[in-house]
């Protein structure tokens, strides 16, 4: 059986980056702490706890204590209140999402509606609309599209989650068009997640089964994953080794593999020992 690893499986740039952020910030400073989890990855944020860094739910007194901006970013409230309460702030907001805080304010300043293209109770969809004067609108699919409150836009400015799929992005901007006489339209989905679909909408096709490696809390896994079941439905999305089952593999010439942006090497390498431990037995 043959093992098919995809060239883009693990870690994006922005997610290494604030890992590496965090570990280093963890060796230099005594006391600090995060608000929420530095990426959607079980074994990552035990490896950042293990380093000592604190998950914290609420801000208090900061004299002391530094606060680390996980790679989802930050509301500019919650920074402003956290430096106004003392904490030293280092900034592991990924550049990408950076980038959609910089349009999403721009395209305000312009006078445009801020419509956001996202997960509602995503972090990092909290940390754009943070970045707002005013209350942005969140669509995450065609049933959710407020219609009483698009009707009555006259000019939008949409940004996109930046692990959307990019077709399911298409279907909402070309309903809206219907409605809003002036959009300007940023696509502000990663190049990183832009090369994960691009990949696993060939795989699929050219192998008897497909894993997904990733957590369940990771929303570009599992984008990877719906994208991979819609065309192959022998896709399993696994986070671990122990997850992976003999029954999967019986027959099977070969296994593709991918993985979420979040998800670290040493899980991807784990699952290949399982699958190679399993075919051998």
């Amino acid at each position: 059986m043959k093992i098919n690893l995809a060239k883009s499986a693990g870690f994006c740039f922005g997610v290494r980056k604030a890992i590496a952020q965090a570990l280093e910030t963890a060796k230099t400073q005594k006391s600090v702490f995060m608000l929420g989890d530095i990426v959607h990855n079980e074994e990552v944020v035990k490896q950042i706890r293990d380093a000592g860094i604190k998950k914290i739910n609420r801000l208090s007194t900061g004299k002391g204590k530094t606060l680390l901006i996980r790679a989802h970013g930050l509301s500019k409230y919650t920074l402003r209140r956290a430096k106004n309460l003392g904490y030293r702030v280092i900034d592991a907001t990924c550049p990408m999402v950076k980038e959609i805080h910089q349009i999403a304010r721009q395209l305000e300043n312009q006078g445009y509606r801020i419509i956001i293209i996202g997960d509602k109770k995503h972090d990092e969809v909290s940390g754009i609309i943070g970045q707002l004067k005013s209350k942005a609108i969140v669509i995450d699919s065609l049933q959710d599209i407020p219609l009483t409150k698009i009707k009555r836009i006259k000019k939008a400015g949409i940004v996109v989650q930046s692990t959307q799929n990019l077709d399911h992005v298409l279907v909402i901007l070309e309903l809206l068009r219907k409605y809003i006489p002036k959009i300007s339209f940023h696509n502000t989905i990663c190049n990183p997640t832009k090369t994960k679909q691009n990949e696993v909408k060939t795989m699929p096709l050219k192998n008897t089964i497909m894993i997904i490696i990733g957590s369940k809390t990771s929303a570009n896994t599992k984008r990877i994953y719906e994208i991979s079941k819609s065309l192959n439905p022998h896709s399993y999305w696994v986070n671990s080794a122990k997850e992976i089952k003999s029954g999967w593999l019986k027959n099977v010439k070969n296994v593709g593999i991918t993985a979420g942006a979040s998800t670290p090497e040493t899980s991807i390498k784990e699952i290949i020992a399982r699958i190679k431990a399993i075919c051998s037995a």
